[in-house]
C-alpha cells in the first residue's frame, strides 16, 4: 500500500526515495500544463542538477485528457525517448493527470513504478490515494482502468496557494464525503472550521490528514472493492458521474458534481427511512455553504430533468445484474452499499428533493 509523506522538498524526497530503494535516478515527469508553467520547469532543472535522467510529458488538465488517445500519445512519446522499466513515473497534477499517468504507468511495458504528487485539494485527499487509475470512455467515466497502487504519495500543501477558490470548494466536497460516510465528529470539525479551511489556515492540514487517513483505512481493508467497503467511497458518485456526463466532462468540477450527488444520495437515504429529517437538514445546511455559480448550478443540475440524470447513470460501475446500486447513509458517519434494488421513482424523487434543498438554501 502506498506510503504518504507530507513534504516541502519534492526533489530532495525523490532523490532520497531512489537511494533508499536502490533505484536508478530515472524519472518520467507527467505534469499538469498549468503546474509545469509555475513549478515544473524549476523541478525538472533541480532534478537534472541531482543527476536524474528526467523525461517530461506535459498534459492538459482537462477531463478529455483521460482518454485512450492521450494514453497512446504518451506510449509513443515514451518509446521514442527510450523510457524503459528502470524509470519511475512521477504524476504531478490533479486527478486528471494522476489517473492518466497511473493508467499509462500500469500498462506501459507491463508496469512502471509510480509516485503521485497531487497538486489539488481533491487529488490530495482522494484521487491520488488508493490505487485506482483509469481513462474515460464515451459511455461513461473511468470505465477503462486498473487497480494499480503508487509506491509513494508526496503531498506538498504549497501547491494549493495557487489553487482557484472554485477548486478549493471542489476538493472540500470530497473531504465532506469522509465525514458523512465515516466520522460524525469530523463533520462537526468541518462545520466549525469551514471558512478557515477554505482560507488555507491551519485547520486545512488537519482536514487533509484526516481525509487521507480515512481513505487509507478503507482501501487497506478492501483494495479491489470486493467486500463492499471501498464502494462507500463512491457515496454520491452514481449521481455525480451522471451529472459530469451530462456536462460533457467539461463544464463541471468533479467536486461540484459530487456535492450535488451527495445531496441526492442523502435525500434518497432519507426517503428509504435510513436517516432522519434532521440528519438531512444538517447535511443540506453544510452543502449550502459551498459556492457554485448560479448559472453552473442551473445548467448542469437544476435544469437537468430527473429522467435525463437517471438515464446518464446507466454506465455506473456498481451496477449488478443490470440494476443500479447506491451507496446510502445508515446515519451520519456510517454508509453502506445497498444490496436491495431501489425503485427509480424513489431515485427521481430524491433528485427533486435535492434540487429543492439547494434552492431553499438560496443557491439558485
Amino acid at each position: 500500500m502506498s506510503k504518504v509523506i507530507f513534504t516541502h522538498a519534492l526533489a530532495d524526497d525523490l532523490e532520497a526515495y531512489c537511494l533508499r530503494q536502490a533505484l536508478p535516478k530515472k524519472v518520467v515527469l507527467c505534469v499538469d500544463k498549468y503546474i509545469d508553467t509555475h513549478f515544473g520547469v524549476a523541478l525538472h532543472l533541480e532534478l537534472r542538477k541531482k543527476n536524474f535522467a528526467a523525461h517530461k510529458s506535459v498534459i492538459p488538465a482537462s477531463e478529455r485528457s483521460k482518454s485512450l488517445a492521450m494514453a497512446n500519445k504518451l506510449y509513443g512519446e515514451w518509446l521514442a525517448a527510450g523510457v524503459d522499466r528502470s524509470y519511475l513515473v512521477v504524476a504531478i497534477g490533479g486527478g486528471v493527470v494522476g489517473d492518466l499517468a497511473g493508467f499509462v504507468a500500469a500498462s506501459y511495458m507491463r508496469g512502471l513504478r509510480l509516485i503521485h504528487v497531487p497538486t489539488t485539494l481533491l487529488a490530495m485527499v482522494d484521487s491520488a490515494i488508493g490505487g485506482k487509475v483509469a481513462v474515460n470512455h464515451r459511455a461513461g467515466k473511468n470505465l477503462i482502468g486498473f487497480f494499480y497502487d503508487a509506491e509513494l504519495t508526496l503531498i506538498d500543501t504549497a501547491f494549493l496557494r495557487s489553487l482557484p477558490e472554485r477548486d478549493m470548494h471542489s476538493g472540500l466536497a470530497e473531504v465532506l464525503k469522509y465525514a458523512l460516510i465515516g466520522d460524525e465528529t469530523f463533520l462537526t470539525f468541518l462545520e466549525k472550521h469551514f471558512e478557515a479551511i477554505l482560507a488555507q489556515r491551519p485547520p486545512l492540514l488537519t482536514a487533509i490528514k484526516k481525509s487521507v487517513a480515512a481513505k487509507l483505512r478503507i482501501v487497506r481493508q478492501d483494495f479491489r472493492e470486493t467486500k463492499g467497503l471501498r464502494a462507500t467511497l463512491n457515496f454520491g458518485h452514481t449521481f455525480a458521474h451522471a451529472l459530469e456526463k451530462l456536462a460533457h466532462y467539461k463544464y463541471l468540477r468533479h467536486g461540484e458534481a459530487v456535492l450535488w450527488g451527495m445531496l441526492c444520495a442523502s435525500a434518497l437515504s432519507w426517503r428509504l427511512g435510513k436517516i432522519t429529517a434532521e440528519d438531512l437538514k444538517r447535511i443540506a445546511q453544510m452543502v449550502a455553504r459551498f459556492k457554485i455559480k448560479e448559472q453552473i448550478a442551473k445548467a448542469y443540475f437544476l435544469d437537468q430533468t430527473e429522467s435525463q440524470i437517471v438515464s446518464a447513470m446507466q454506465a455506473d460501475k456498481k451496477k449488478q445484474d443490470g440494476q443500479l446500486r447506491f451507496v446510502l447513509l445508515e446515519k451520519i458517519g456510517q454508509a453502506s452499499l445497498s444490496d436491495e434494488p431501489v425503485e427509480m421513482h424513489e431515485v427521481c424523487q430524491a433528485i427533486k428533493d435535492a434540487k429543492a434543498l439547494w434552492k431553499h438554501a438560496g443557491n439558485a
